[in-house]
């Protein structure tokens, strides 16, 4: 499975747990969700941003969204963590790569990703942004929700 249907699948699961209110978020998820959020978009832009860095800085940009979602990990425990140890797993692949030829001697099993695989996990760690944007939105109390009798034709 490739990142973005890693990441699509992590998301689906999250978003079905909170609708069935198996997952409730609580206040201190929200905040920690809001602010690896922003972590991820200070480091991982739009794509025709990112597509107009050199390769090396945008393997650091996504090294980066590693190190936002490790320290958020660090931070947090149960469902929150879950997600987010989800997420580092899917972006996992990331760890073995590397933007610089190996002019003598080994890589450490570094590989050099083709430039469809960096907009891959690009595009992967902006479904996190967004599925984290969405975590933290307020919740609806269905209760105070009131129906508009005009809506209706009433």
């Amino acid at each position: 499975m490739d990142m973005r249907s890693s990441v699509a699948a992590l998301v689906e699961e999250a978003e079905q747990q909170i609708h069935d209110q198996v997952w409730r978020l609580t206040p201190s998820d929200r905040a920690l969700a809001r602010d690896t959020e922003a972590g991820l978009r200070d480091v991982v832009g739009p794509r025709d941003v990112q597509e107009a860095l050199p390769q090396i800085k945008r393997l650091e940009h996504l090294r980066e969204t590693l190190a936002v979602l490790a320290i958020s990990l660090a931070r947090t425990h149960g469902r929150l963590a879950w997600f987010l140890s989800g997420a580092l797993n899917a972006l996992e692949p990331i760890l073995g790569w590397r933007a610089l030829p190996a002019d003598r001697g080994g890589t450490f099993g570094t590989v050099l990703p083709r430039p469809e695989e960096y907009t891959e996990a690009e595009d992967a760690v902006r479904r996190l942004q967004d599925a984290l944007a969405h975590i933290t939105a307020s919740p609806v109390d269905l209760g105070s929700v009131r129906a508009d009798p005009q809506a209706n034709g009433d």
